[in-house]
């Protein structure tokens, strides 16, 4: 396909797929020409992958070209891409920077009883400790139950990403739907949450409502 095709099937305009080829974000096409090239599904795949790692994910483009290189490299295995590129998808938490030994070793317990096979130098593990920290200064420190509660519900969330994952091959086409169900899926999960809060209350209360 012509970069005009590359463009209007990738909803990516015309100067920005240029841009990403100067950045070596996308591999050239095949010269067919003076000025002219030929592109394929495979530039296609690695188009939407870099849009969803900068316009979903809101990563830089030096943090995407780090993440196509590895990509492109030999030796490193999908599992190995998708934990990087998620540990790229997380900042560094705000506002729970209070995290005690205390608070971490509560985490460190989690992982251990629940078999989770994560690194205690990823960045969610110290920002998941942050989070324990920030509930126990505002006065409501999470019991065991409530922790191992919320992390059954992330595990369920995870299989659920994964289970529509395995069906894919292509190492662009998994990172980019890690990516978008990532951050669309945050955002997914805690509008569920508030609706699953006032569907759980008013069961509880033996509300009635008439809205639906």
């Amino acid at each position: 396909m012509r970069m005009a095709e590359l463009s209007e099937r990738s909803g990516t305009p015309v100067p920005t797929v240029k841009y990403y080829l100067r950045e070596g974000l996308l591999p050239r096409g095949e010269r067919t020409g003076r000025n002219q090239a030929r592109y394929g599904e495979e530039h296609l795949r690695r188009l939407r992958l870099v849009r969803a790692l900068t316009d979903v994910g809101g990563l830089s483009i030096a943090a995407v070209r780090e993440i196509i290189a590895h990509v492109d490299a030999p030796g490193p295995t999908t599992h190995q891409l998708l934990g990087r590129t998620l540990n790229d998808l997380t900042p560094a938490a705000k506002g729970f920077e209070g995290a005690e030994d205390a608070d971490m070793e509560r985490v460190e317990a989690l992982v251990e009883r629940l078999n989770w096979r994560v690194y205690s130098s990823d960045r969610a593990v110290t920002d998941l400790a942050g989070v324990v920290a920030a509930y126990r200064s505002a006065g409501h420190p999470l019991s065991d139950a409530e922790f191992d509660g919320y992390a059954a519900a992330a595990e369920q969330a995870a299989r659920v990403d994964l289970d529509v994952l395995e069906g894919v091959s292509e190492t662009d086409a998994i990172l980019e739907g890690a990516v978008v169900r990532t951050v669309l899926g945050d955002t997914l999960l805690a509008v569920l949450r508030r609706l699953a809060q006032a569907d759980e209350s008013a069961r509880r209360s033996g509300a009635v409502t008439d809205d639906c």
